[in-house]
């Protein structure tokens, strides 16, 4: 006697499922995202014995072979900097991002460039229709004659595609979209993306294929579908800029063969996403010298990226003063703002600070707090920074400059770009007593002295 279907609320964020319908998901708090979805019934028995005879023994882990593992171009440099040199056969990178924002033309121009390396390629579409892509390869220039496109959503087909093409790379887009035949909720659902996902990365193990899987994120920003799915993939990369903004930011957050301190940068053109190699000249193209600018060297992974910090402090009526901030951590910028009303005697509490970077990049490590100090202060008083200098520190509580890493490589950096002086932290100048960086030094030990060097007038008064 077949047993009967049963139905279970399951968690549309974390996975969590439950018999009874629930407002509030116990798993991970959320509001209103238990749905309803049908479990097929397991078959009966004591389970799947394993083939131990065709299974890999046990060995001790010296015995473990440890040659590098083989890596082929994606043809962008900047997405093979943020994956750690490139793409591994057998591996499943995750790329989510907003609507528009270029997912889908950065893995249709990577396809081409790996099929005109000589290798195979398999696109599988489950949003647009072949007709569509072919559009979208003409005006990207991304035609290749081992390059083969399908749309489909069923994942059994999806598979016998792999199988029978055998590519180099498989490109999904989107797991959204993909369905198991077997399982009767909808594509999107939980169970869908999960059993899906584990589908493909087996295959992809099975056969050392490597795969490309597009997803989408919600409306905070965050990745759709559980959250068992950034444990199920290799490569987690998330792309920064919205759909009507020049310049995109590609960063891992998760990354098993690599570090997840890179970021790639693109600029969207009509033929797609271009690599940006330099950026530090071209977020400093349009710069002039106003008030509340200052230029700080930040490092992410191992890329020095110098970036024009924009400060707006403006006295205001209103209470509270507002405090706003697209491009660093606003609780980091009510600290600083602190550190300046106590130990530099600014008075700001009455005043509205906007912070913005230019080209919408986000900055997120200590080493801009004594920037983005330098910013305010000046924007408040109305005066110029040094010409010529970047500034660049972490700074204290009690008003203290502390050292930061990588600053022989932020000074290199400024000084090939022409800048021509640094305020810095006093140790790192210390440390940087034997070494040439090609500009000049200014010490800072507190947030006070840092202001004296970058803008030499007394600061203090607000006049």
């Amino acid at each position: 006697m077949a047993k009967k279907k049963q139905t279970m609320y399951v968690c549309q964020e974390c996975g969590y499922d439950t018999p009874k319908w629930l407002g509030r998901c116990p798993g991970c708090g959320a509001w209103n995202t238990m749905a309803e979805e049908t479990v097929a019934p397991t078959p009966g028995g004591k389970g799947l014995r394993l083939g131990l005879s065709d299974a890999a023994p046990p060995k001790p882990i010296g015995e473990v072979a440890t040659e590098d593992l083989p890596r082929f171009a994606t043809g962008s440099g900047e997405l093979d900097r943020v994956l750690g040199g490139g793409v591994i056969p057998g591996s499943m990178v995750l790329i989510v991002g907003d609507p528009g924002v270029g997912k889908s033309s950065l893995t249709l121009s990577v396809s081409a460039n790996v099929a005109r390396a000589g290798r195979t390629v398999l696109y599988v579409t489950g949003e647009e229709s072949t007709r569509q892509i072919r559009m979208r390869a003409d005006r990207l220039d991304a035609l290749a004659d081992t390059l083969y496109v399908v749309s489909e959503t069923n994942l059994d087909t999806i598979v016998r595609h792999i199988e029978n093409v055998r590519p180099a790379l498989v490109v999904v887009d989107s797991i959204q979209t993909v369905f198991r035949p077997d399982i009767e909720s909808a594509p999107g659902s939980v169970s869908q993306v999960r059993e899906s996902s584990v589908e493909l990365l087996r295959v992809a193990k099975t056969f050392g294929i490597a795969a490309l899987v597009i997803g989408h994120v919600t409306k905070d920003g965050s990745l759709a579908g559980p959250r068992v799915l950034e444990h199920i993939v290799d490569t987690v990369l998330f792309f920064e800029g919205g759909k009507n903004a020049e310049y995109r930011v590609l960063r891992a957050i998760k990354n098993r063969f690599g570090s997840t301190n890179e970021i790639g940068l693109f600029e969207m053109r009509d033929t797609g996403l271009t690599d940006v190699p330099d950026a530090s000249k071209l977020f400093l193209s349009d710069r002039e010298a106003d008030s509340g600018a200052v230029i700080v060297p930040a490092v992410e992974g191992t890329r020095p990226l110098l970036v024009e910090l924009q400060a707006l402090v403006a006295n205001t009526p209103y209470v509270p003063p507002r405090r706003t901030s697209d491009a660093v951590d606003i609780k980091r910028i009510q600290l600083l703002l602190a550190v300046l009303e106590k130990r530099v005697r600014l008075p700001l509490g009455n005043c509205d600070v906007y912070i913005k970077a230019a080209g919408g990049i986000k900055i997120d490590e200590p080493a801009a707090d004594l920037s983005l100090c330098v910013a305010m202060a000046s924007s408040f008083a109305g005066r110029l920074v040094r010409p010529q200098t970047v500034v660049f520190g972490e700074v204290g509580l009690s008003g203290e400059v502390r050292a930061v890493s990588q600053a022989e490589t932020r000074l290199r950096e400024a000084a090939r770009l022409g800048f021509k002086a640094a305020v810095l932290p006093e140790k790192n100048a210390a440390a940087l007593a034997g070494a040439k960086p090609g500009l000049k030094l200014l010490p800072a030990a507190t947030v006070s002295e840092a202001l004296t060097l970058a803008m030499p007038r007394d600061m203090k008064s607000g006049q």
